[in-house]
């Protein structure tokens, strides 16, 4: 019967690790993609323009900060990491294309 137990917690904690190694994968694929080329130089100083630089920086720190927070063993949400990331990515992509760039 204890054989039963530790073989069932072995295989608990084997799908707990995979589990949480496929978000960190799928986290890292979607923060390869936090890339922007071709900004446009006009109007470097204006408000709007500088908030989207400002954001452009902020949401690919936060992916890569909480891709690190998640592989140090820290979960800071309650939906999957890949999902938190997915959701930074897009704040991201917004601010690229608003300042005429491209992915």
């Amino acid at each position: 019967m204890k054989y039963l137990a530790l073989l069932s917690c072995s295989f608990f904690l084997t799908g707990c690790l995979l589990g949480a190694s496929n978000e960190v994968r799928k986290s890292e694929q979607i923060f390869k993609q936090f890339h922007c080329d071709n900004i446009e130089q006009q109007g470097i100083d204006s408000p709007i323009n500088n908030y989207h630089q400002q954001t452009l920086s902020v949401t690919k720190q936060k992916a890569e900060n909480y891709i690190q927070h998640y592989k140090d063993g820290d979960r800071l949400f309650k939906i999957p990491l890949n999902e938190v990331v997915d959701q930074q990515y897009q704040l991201y992509k917004n601010a690229c294309q608003s300042l005429g760039g491209i992915l």
